[in-house]
């Protein structure tokens, strides 16, 4: 094997692997290209490693250890940042291990690595009535206000991922009846979502509206800027953020901080509380694993309970005796219902 092996494999794994077999997103793809960029700097720059001669026998669990320990108190990545960095180092060499048996050693040491503990957060959606005043902020009597006005409603009616919602082509979606919309997600995978007849009406306006008196073509994007380029994630955030702030400002009762993907959460959580199907959810979520849909559903049963902790009833104390202080607790146990 030659000495660069390292090097080769993980230009294959980027070239070949990831787009071509696996076919993910550019999304992962960048996602993964920046840890590796990081994980090979701090090889050159604090473990000395000449990059172009690394060996696989260079890079062990060991090693991965201290580049996590580094992130946490050079750079003070939480724990989900050093989690996020740890797997897609653990999902490169999954890929090496069938590549290159002969490192299973190194290799199955590293897959081994634990994720760091981290406190699971409390899934922020929107409630009912704010989602209304919030929708109801966009000027519908511009073109921008119009365009605003469908984003958000297209957001919370299919659920979709930011990276879905800027990625539709106007051909993706279909106004005639039923309404749908074509979302391409994770993986490239694409799945076709049912929109409510208030978002066809509304996506009809807003096409009408844009569209009226421009050449335009069917695989144009169907959310763009004021130079009719593509509407990006950062623009949809900073479109979300404006509303956002303007309830908040104009008295709104807003106690979670309002991103594109909260409307995704915004609809699974009312899904569950209209007791629908969890696999309808999933399917519609684009979930490729129920577990992560009943994410949703432990949400809801956990802010129940939360709920009647709340509730404070003034019950009698309870006459029943206590063992407390009686070494003979076989006798008290007798003695519990005794007349």
């Amino acid at each position: 094997m030659k000495s660069k092996d390292f090097a080769d494999c993980l230009t294959r794994y980027f070239t070949v692997y990831l787009p071509g077999v696996k076919n993910v997103s550019v999304n992962t793809i960048r996602s993964y290209r920046d840890t590796f960029s990081l994980f090979l700097s701090y090889c050159r720059d604090f473990e000395k490693k000449n990059l172009s001669k690394l060996e696989f026998k260079d890079v062990d669990a060991e090693l991965i250890r201290r580049f996590l320990e580094w992130l946490e108190t050079e750079r003070s990545n939480s724990a989900s940042s050093q989690n996020q960095r740890l797997a897609a180092i653990r999902a490169f060499f999954r890929y090496a291990q069938c590549e290159f048996p002969q490192y299973y050693a190194i290799t199955s040491k590293i897959l081994d690595m634990p994720f760091r503990k981290t406190a699971k957060p409390v899934i922020g959606y929107i409630h009912k009535d704010v989602l209304t005043e919030l929708l109801s902020l966009p000027d519908q009597g511009t073109l921008s206000g119009k365009r605003d006005f469908a984003l958000l409603c297209l957001l919370y009616d299919t659920g979709a991922r930011v990276q879905e919602i800027v990625d539709l082509k106007i051909n993706d979606i279909r106004l005639e009846s039923p309404a749908v919309a074509k979302l391409t997600g994770k993986g490239r995978k694409t799945r076709i979502v049912p929109l409510l007849s208030e978002t066809e009406k509304i996506l009809r306006e807003y096409l009408s509206s844009r569209c009226s008196g421009t050449d335009y073509r069917l695989d144009e994007p169907l959310f763009v800027n004021r130079l009719r380029q593509k509407l990006t994630r950062s623009g949809v955030a900073y479109i979300v953020n404006k509303y956002a702030e303007s309830l908040a400002e104009n008295g709104g009762n807003l106690d979670i901080t309002i991103s594109p993907h909260t409307f995704r959460h915004t609809k699974a959580m009312h899904l569950i509380q209209a007791d629908i199907n969890i696999i309808y959810i999933r399917d519609l979520l684009g979930h490729t694993d129920i577990k992560t849909t009943e994410v949703y559903a432990r949400a809801d049963t956990e802010m129940k309970r939360r709920a009647l902790e709340k509730l404070t009833l003034n019950l009698p104390q309870s006459q029943q005796p206590s063992w407390i202080g009686d070494r003979d607790l076989l006798g008290w146990l007798n003695g519990l219902c005794r007349e």
